[in-house]
């Protein structure tokens, strides 16, 4: 620790958000850059506490208790503390293979298990990590790291989101030849497509892929395993396969009325806004918001990211609906250090949404009882009602009706955000994979094998619908799976 009064000295600080007013207008990433003197700061308030919670990667009671790649976070925060910044790369390098991704996209589970969080503001662990890997990119330490030698063993990594480009580039590592399938148009799933720009510039995930194809990764795009490619031959053509599909299964909300025009799925709309962002040109099954009442319904992520892509289309008003009660501005009894604090929180979106309509866009505790359609079969309004949470003889808590709290909002479009049900079943039924009472790949967490020899499965193809630093640690343990089922053993550290 190379200030221990650093954290008595200094206060949390983040880095500025641009203007909710000027970045609607544009699809630039909303942070600004902090100064490397104020990193340093930050860096000095790391307490070197003699257990750090923030990289032990558990999970406590249902709850994500610090870093699931377990970064060396003391040891990097330090290290810019004392400006020596290509040191902590290597050491952020160490456990993460795409720290840009994380430093811009994870909610910091990390922070919310930092031990000086107890008391005070958490260190700023997240911006610090990603003004590392920035750095090393704007200085050219970010070059190809070629395997000395190749196995001649071939692996086929199915997915290219963070869990099959961490695996990918494990095997890499390990000296196999590495072909990552995607069936969509670019490499990066959910990285590409499914986290707009002004939360992560497509930029910096093709300086990614562009650096693994240099280190020899090969990608292959617009080909669906289970209908373009066989899974027989994918079987016959590689040592082994690391699965790692996504959870792209929607929840659907099959009330009355949801047949109606202008019922989307969040994913289509944000999917393609982005291609339509990167081609230039509004691709084939473009939605606008543009000039139209929208109703998000969801308070995830996804709901958070449509409701940003809504603002800067230019909407004429916008509500989102959560079925769940508001946050508490402080944690709750039942939800305590180290877990990941349950809080209020007013992301970038409703930020946004705020600026420009002057409130939250948020509502709590309703749900959707019906859609209503005009003359021409398109969605004009959703009929809510207010829901109270009690439990049941066993104990599980369940949503009931208010009387008499039935209302109308005006909508021309409605985005279904809440969340996802599991993996698309074409490449696990091609493949003869067991799946779980989750519709899941079926494989053991830290085994990541499936029933089938030589393939694997990890990120939430496996887990279900998680963060991308899950998805992250699990590709790592999967591709360390898969060498050691290759090799007889591994070096690999997963």
């Amino acid at each position: 620790m190379g200030k221990p009064t650093g954290f008595k000295e200094y206060d949390r600080e983040l880095p500025p958000d641009r203007p909710g007013e000027e970045r609607v207008g544009d699809w630039l990433e909303f942070h600004e850059h902090m100064p490397d003197e104020m990193l340093r700061r930050q860096g000095a308030r790391c307490m070197d506490c003699g257990i750090p919670f923030c990289h032990n990667g558990t999970v406590i009671a249902g709850m994500a208790s610090g870093c699931p790649v377990r970064n060396l976070i003391p040891e990097w925060n330090d290290l810019v503390y004392r400006g020596l910044w290509r040191e902590a790369l290597e050491r952020l390098l160490h456990t993460n293979n795409f720290p840009e991704f994380t430093g811009r996209v994870c909610p910091a589970p990390c922070e919310g298990s930092c031990v000086l969080g107890i008391s005070e503001p958490p260190v700023t662990i997240k911006s610090i990590e990603q003004a590392i890997i920035d750095k090393g990119f704007e200085n050219g330490w970010m070059t190809p790291q070629t395997p000395e030698r190749r196995t001649g063993k071939k692996v086929a990594v199915v997915g290219s989101g963070p869990a099959g480009l961490a695996a990918a580039a494990e095997l890499n590592k390990a000296g196999h030849l590495v072909t990552v399938f995607e069936r969509d148009d670019r490499i990066g799933g959910l990285l590409m497509y499914g986290i707009p720009n002004p939360k992560l510039d497509k930029s910096v995930v093709l300086r990614r892929v562009k650096l693994l194809e240099e280190e020899g990764v090969v990608f292959v795009t617009n080909t669906e395993i289970g209908r373009d490619y066989s899974g027989k031959k994918l079987m016959k053509s590689f040592d082994a396969i690391v699965l790692c599909g996504g959870a792209t299964k929607p929840r659907d909300l099959p009330v009355e009325g949801r047949e109606l025009n202008g019922i989307h799925f969040a994913m289509r709309f944000l999917r393609n806004n982005t291609k339509s962002l990167l081609d230039q040109e509004e691709c084939e099954g473009f939605l606008t918001a543009k000039g139209k009442r929208v109703i998000v319904i969801g308070g995830g992520d996804t709901g958070t990211d449509c409701v940003a892509t809504s603002m800067r289309h230019g909407c004429e008003s916008l509500r989102q609906l959560e079925i769940m009660p508001r946050p508490p501005a402080e944690r709750s009894s039942d939800n305590p250090w180290p877990q990941w604090p349950k809080i209020f929180r007013l992301d970038y979106g409703q930020e946004e949404a705020r600026t420009v309509f002057g409130d939250d866009p948020r509502s709590y505790l309703v749900s959707v009882k019906r859609f209503i359609g005009d003359d021409n079969g398109h969605v004009k309004a959703v009929e809510l009602v207010d829901i109270e949470w009690s439990k049941d003889d066993n104990g599980r808590l369940s949503p009931a009706p208010v009387k008499g709290s039935e209302r109308t909002l005006p909508a021309d479009i409605v985005l279904l955000a809440m969340g996802f049900l599991g993996p698309e079943e074409t490449v696990l039924k091609d493949l003869g994979v067991e799946q779980d009472e989750r519709s899941n790949a079926k494989a053991v967490y830290g085994e990541y094998a499936t029933n089938i020899p030589g393939v694997f499965a990890a990120g939430d193809m496996r887990r279900g619908q998680s963060l991308v630093v899950w998805a992250i640690h699990e590709g790592r343990g999967a591709a360390r799976e898969a060498d050691r089922y290759l090799m007889g053993e591994t070096s690999l550290p997963g």
